[in-house]
This record gives structure tokens, sequence and C-alpha cells, in this order.
């Protein structure tokens, strides 16, 4: 059988990873190629599956927590909020308010933590060298907090079900308006660097295009769909652990193209800033864990919870026999779901553009494959 044609040149097959270090761990993504052109595009994952879900539905609900920490290892704080919200709804109880105030403090700054280790390897990718020196900077005062409180820097497990198992150490709300007074101007420093610069502009800028409608028929959320100009963020929509009590707005832009994304979750790192400010001044007091048996059996049902992660929506959905471990657990991820964007972003782009294209997905391979 002949080979296809284009343009009366032979089309070319190339394995793009995922040995390759801009696919960011052990993503394969086929190319089809006429020159330079990318044609189409397939990813083949699967090349780091643990069967979380599967461990989930063989662990008791307490012992299955660490697990999510492990999906998405860059904001293993946010897995751990979902998952204890999605098991507090089955059992009909809600963490103290103390407990939901350092729960969002803590989330909010793993989530700048997330974005950073997003920019500085997003620029690496694109041929940024010092970016990354510059963001690890700031990515070290997020983990130097975050051990402090509990012992972990990458795969934290802060939270429990019912609440918190630490309180705040001694010096944690001042080390927190430390870093929140000193962050600001290190993100204008990010955008010296990056904002106006000619050849990061030239190199993002219309490159994976994806409008509103592509990002609802593929289930896009989070900073992408928002670069699209759909200001849909859960935290706003459908407010969790007392998210309506915060001041803080939703970055959109209206291109969305690979230089939006970044303009998105650049501001997203400073209203996450603005938010840790209000609730670390704020901090009540009282007990940090609800009233919750020490065997968790939750009555007989069915539960989907989802959350404002740092690259999408993630969910959590549980069915429960009653007994001391889910009959059946499902993960949505957000770098799973957003990842099936990629075909429609970087047809007809140059390979180098591909590079751009996943870098600004930030996907987590922990995450796609579970």
């Amino acid at each position: 059988m002949a080979q296809p044609t284009f343009l009366d040149s032979t089309e070319l097959v190339l394995n793009m990873g995922p040995q390759h270090p801009s696919t960011h761990g052990v993503l394969r993504v086929i190319l089809k190629l006429d020159g330079e052109k990318v044609m189409g595009t397939e990813c083949v994952i699967g090349y780091l599956h643990r069967g979380v879900e599967k461990i989930g539905e063989n662990r008791t609900y307490q012992m299955f927590a660490p697990y999510v920490d492990r999906m998405d290892y860059c904001a293993a704080v946010c897995n751990g909020l979902g998952y204890c919200l999605a098991v507090e709804k089955l059992l009909g109880v809600e963490a103290p308010p103390r407990a939901q105030v350092i729960r969002v403090i803590l989330t909010e700054l793993n989530r700048i933590s997330s974005h950073l280790v997003w920019l500085g390897t997003h620029a690496l990718d694109i041929g940024a060298l010092t970016p990354l020196f510059y963001m690890f900077r700031e990515r070290e005062d997020t983990l130097n907090i975050l051990e402090k409180y509990c012992g972990a820097r990458l795969t934290t497990h802060a939270f429990r079900i019912g609440g918190l198992q630490y309180d705040t150490y001694d010096g944690f709300e001042q080390d927190i308006l430390k870093f929140c007074d000193m962050f600001p101007s290190k993100v204008d420093e990010y955008e010296e660097l990056l904002t106006r610069n000619r050849m990061w502009v030239d190199r993002l800028t219309n490159v994976g295009v994806l409008n509103a409608d592509d990002c609802k028929a593929y289930g896009v959320t989070g900073p992408m769909l928002r670069a699209a100009g759909v200001k849909w963020d859960i935290r706003k929509a459908m407010p969790y652990s007392g998210y309506d009590k915060y001041d803080f707005e939703i970055p959109t832009r209206t291109n969305g193209d690979t230089y939006d994304r970044y303009m998105v979750r650049v501001q997203e790192m400073r209203q996450s800033t603005r938010i840790i400010r209000q609730a670390v001044q704020d901090i009540p007091p009282g007990p940090i864990m609800a009233k919750i048996p020490k065997v968790i059996k939750p009555p007989v049902g069915e539960i989907y919870v989802s959350i404002e992660a740092a690259k999408g929506e993630l969910g959590y959905y549980i069915v429960s026999d009653g007994s001391t471990h889910p009959y059946r657990m499902r993960v949505r991820p957000p770098s799973f779901v957003n990842l099936q964007s990629l075909d429609k972003m970087a047809r007809g782009a140059l390979i180098a553009d591909v590079v751009a294209v996943i870098g600004t997905i930030d996907i987590v391979l922990g995450e796609v494959d579970r």
C-alpha cells in the first residue's frame, strides 16, 4: 500500500518521547509530519500507570488518603483537599472553621508552588534557562512552609478526613505574611524577564490556539479555559471551604493561545497571594477536627465532588456500599482531560511549537496515568 502523500511529499511518522525531556515525564507523542509541519498527533500514555483508583477500592478511606498526593505531585495539597471534601460529603460532616481557613492557605500556597514549577520548566523547554532559577527560588519558600507544617515538601499529606491532623506551628502566620509581602515583587521580576521579551512573545503568540467552544467540547478546564475567555472557576461558581468569603478575581484572556495561558497563570499567582493574605489574617480559634468515627463507614450512596485545582477541575467520584472502603473510586484529573486537546492545538504547527503546546497544558504524568 502506497504511503499517503501531501504536496507530493511522503509523510513522516516520528516518536516524540517518552524519553524526550519536554514531554515532562513519560508521555509518548506520535507525530505525523510533512517536513517540519505537524499533520496530526497521537498521545500514548500509561507508562506511569499505578492503578491508583483500584488501590482506593482495596484500602480503607483513611488508608487511601496519602495515595492521592502521588497523582499530581506538584500540587499534592490540592489532591488531598478534593478527596477529603468528597469523603466528608459522603459522611455528612464539615471541617471546623479553623481547619477550613488553614486548608485554604495551604492549598493556595501549593497552587503557587505548582505554577512556579510549570513556568520554570515551560520556559526551560522553550530555551530560557534563567527563569527556572528564579521560580525555584520562591518555590523553596513555599516548600519550607509546608515542610515546617507537616514534615513533607513534595508529596505533602497535609489534610485528614474531617479536618487537619496538625495545627499551625509557632510562627506560621508570620512566615505566611512574610511570603505574601515578598512574592508580588518576585512575580514582577518574572514578567520583566518574559512578558514583553520578543523571543518569548514570538514563540507563544498565536501558537496552540484553543477557543472557548473547543475548550467546552474537549472538557478543558482551569487556566486553559479561562485563557479562552470563559470566566469559570469552581472556587467562585460552586464555593467550598469558605472561598465565598474571600475577595479575589478570576483572571481571563481572549485569544486562547499559549501566551494567554501564560498570562492567566501569572495573574493566578497574584490572586492566590491575595487570598492567602486575607485568610491568614482571619484564622479563627477552635478545633481542627470534626467529630468523626475512628472507623469510617459512610452510608450507602454515591458522591461526586470537584475543586479548582492548580491545573483545572479535579473531581472524585466515590460509591459507598456501607463498608470501610469504597465500592468504586474514580478520579477526574485535569491533566488527563486537558491533554486530549493536544492534537487540536498542534495541527498545522511546527515541531518546535509542539514543545510549547505540551508545556502550556501543564501536565503531570502521575496524574495523567494514575
